[in-house]
């Protein structure tokens, strides 16, 4: 294939500025292993992942109150063992960072104006929340539930929790009752840290009566703790009710308790778009070092920047967040609507809050292209030197876009990842180019590799992204999986001993990544497979459509059919010419195998609450799923729609 063009170089001044430069010069001068690139780093990383750890410890300097065995016990996977005998606690990471220069935490929300958190008085408040739980008899090991949006309050309870021990596991209050149960009831919570209300799209949304029911359900909450909410009704329970203003008020020494590298941090969650959501388990060792490689190293985070990367509570980057406090970056969060009145606010929040690495899901940059938006016309966006992605495949169009708009000295990181290990596997590098369409690398640490259809590696060919080797960060566990049959069908029932991560992905010449979307969801044509995005990026690039979904139906015996849904801008109806456009599209960017069967006019794509679309569960009901088996709607941004699928599935058997 040809080679993209590249749109943009590091500078000399930056690469030798970079903490990752930093990292390769101390490794010389203190290991005696030098590196003429960033390639063959990544190879030494991953041919000698013991030593690569141990320099990722050495050099970040991880506090432990005693030294560890070794770096690597049992290497299997799953069940790889991390440095044990190690006693630690990440609430100690990144508190190490306090300054009177720099402010820990900025936030602002829909009705918010900017305010800010020092780090002193981050501490005060984590350690006056922290005697309040160990008050009502929270200890070490018992699960802290929260529900509640991105707020100062809800990172203080984390760090709070994590301080003493305690697990902590978050679900935001745009998921219905239904699905926070599902979560939390695996997992018997003993508190529950919550908002009675939140405000997102210009309304206030009374969370009371959800939390009634909540609390009704989980009799293993004995203690309650409310955040500020402008809604004031209290949820009606048996726990013991207390206000955060009377908690933080409270002066308090903050005492970290020591814990094993292994001990569990948080409990996050699969999506739950089928089935019981998978209560993961990840370890407070394992995000420490996870964090500070690709935080520190692969997005050049330390003290002095701003880190703002919007992310709803419910989302794995919320998380993500809490590792750039972990690098002594300052983060700032944002409540509400990426697209409150327009799609600027967010341009806006980032000038007020002088963020310099903004960050955001791949389709808001695809919906400020399609808007017209100018972020600089509207914010001096001056400090923002490097933009950041996720959540699904950039196109190719919101590159250009983001160097049109935002200037040609912007590093451009989209990276990939998942819940699943609470980290990334590819993105960006200071070191590198960077290329139109792809990510810039495989992060150091991870071996990750392209397989075929017969568990080949393939260089330049699209395949299946698998992980040949452990990394700190992958799941401790599932909650309740007490013979880990469930953890290990997840990843490993594929390829035995390989993660299977789910997405399909290229790996350049280059050394670049190209995601094509997840691999359950791809296209496979007369014998050539490609993942959705690829028809999604020559489908959206028309002007006229805002949206699209598309799966490719076989049934047993009968030709297969791949109908392609779309969403046009209001007052376009879908015509001849624009069949034709779109469908000359497809042939030009992939090939003819891909026309779909049908080009269909829809009011909506159904959509996860954190804009993934339902592919698969779209499939299923068009292949004569009923849908209250294929998708748990309380998980959902508007499940109302499927029943629409539902009725086009009827309409394509009776034909």
């Amino acid at each position: 294939m040809a080679t993209p063009e590249i749109l943009w170089q590091p500078s000399t001044e930056r690469i030798e500025s970079s903490r990752i430069n930093h990292y390769i010069s101390w490794l010389a001068a203190e290991r005696g292993v030098q590196f003429a690139d960033y390639e063959s780093l990544r190879r030494w990383s991953v041919n000698d992942i013991e030593a690569f750890w141990q320099s990722i410890w050495d050099f970040f300097q991880v506090q432990s109150e005693q030294p560890h065995s070794s770096v690597l016990g049992q290497r299997s996977m799953p069940g790889a063992e991390w440095f044990a005998g190690s006693q630690l606690n990440y609430v100690n990471q990144v508190m190490r960072h306090q300054t009177a220069d720099a402010p820990a935490i900025r936030f602002a929300g829909e009705n918010v104006a900017l305010g800010e958190l020092s780090w002193a008085e981050l501490e005060q408040q984590v350690a006056s929340v922290a005697a309040w739980l160990k008050s009502v008899g929270v200890t070490s090991g018992d699960r802290v539930a929260c529900y509640a949006p991105n707020i100062p309050e809800t990172i203080v309870g984390f760090l709070a929790v994590a301080s003493i021990g305690a697990i902590w596991s978050l679900c935001a209050p745009d998921l219905g009752p239904t699905s926070v149960l599902d979560r939390f009831k695996q997992i018997e919570p003993v508190a529950l840290l919550a908002v009675t209300s939140n405000r997102f799209g210009g309304r206030t949304l009374d969370r009371s009566e959800v939390l009634t029911e909540l609390l009704a359900a989980l009799p293993s909450v004995t203690n309650v703790l409310l955040f500020p909410s402008s809604h004031d009704s209290l949820p009606a329970s048996t726990a013991k009710i207390e206000r955060w203003a009377d908690i933080i008020t409270q002066p308090a020494a903050l005492e970290v308790v020591s814990v094993p590298f292994e001990h569990p941090l948080w409990i996050v969650y699969s999506s739950g778009t089928t089935g019981l959501p998978k209560p993961i388990v990840h370890s407070h060792g394992g995000i420490i070092v996870e964090f500070l490689k690709s935080y520190a190293l692969h997005l050049n985070l330390g003290p002095g920047e701003v880190y703002g990367w919007y992310t709803s509570s419910g989302w794995i980057m919320w998380n993500a967040q809490i590792g750039a406090l972990s690098t002594g970056a300052t983060i700032a969060i944002y409540d509400g609507s990426p697209a409150q009145d327009d799609w600027t606010c967010l341009w806006r929040h980032a000038s007020e809050a002088e963020v310099t690495v903004f960050g955001h899901g791949a389709a808001f940059y695809a919906n400020c292209l399609k808007a017209g938006v100018k972020p600089r016309e509207v914010a001096d966006l001056s400090k923002i030197h490097s933009i950041g992605s996720t959540g699904s495949p950039l196109s190719d169009e919101c590159y250009s876009w983001i160097y049109a708009e935002l200037g040609p000295d912007i590093w451009l990181t989209p990276l990939s990842g998942g819940t699943d290990f609470s980290g990334a596997f590819v993105g960006g590098c200071l070191l590198l180019p960077v290329y139109r369409g792809e990510m810039q690398c495989s992060f150091l640490g991870c071996d990750i590799q392209a397989y075929d259809e017969h568990g080949n590696s393939v260089t330049d060919e699209v395949g299946e992204l698998v992980c040949l080797q452990p990394t700190p960060s992958m799941p401790l566990s599932f909650w309740n999986d007490s013979d880990g049959q469930r953890y290990h069908d997840s990843y490993f029932d594929t390829y035995p001993g390989v993660w299977r991560h789910g997405d399909w992905i290229r790996i350049t010449p280059r050394g670049g990544i190209i995601i094509y979307g997840r691999s359950d969801a791809t296209i496979n044509r007369f014998g050539v497979r490609v993942g959705t995005a690829e028809i999604y990026r020559a489908v959206e690039c028309q002007n006229e459509v805002l949206d699209s979904l598309v799966v490719d139906l076989e049934y047993l015996g009968r030709d297969s059919k791949m109908p392609l849904f779309v969403i046009l801008r209001e007052g376009i109806s879908l015509d001849q010419e624009l069949i034709e456009r779109i469908n000359q599209s497809i042939r030009k960017s992939l090939s003819g195998r891909f026309i779909p069967s049908a080009i269909v006019q829809v009011a909506q794509i159904p959509m996860t609450l954190s804009g993934k679309k339902l592919e698969v569960p779209v499939k299923k009901i068009l292949l004569g799923q009923p849908v209250e088996q294929v998708a748990n709607p309380d998980t959902l941004a508007n499940p109302d729609c499927l029943h629409w699928y539902a009725q086009y599935a009827a309409q394509l058997e009776a034909e």
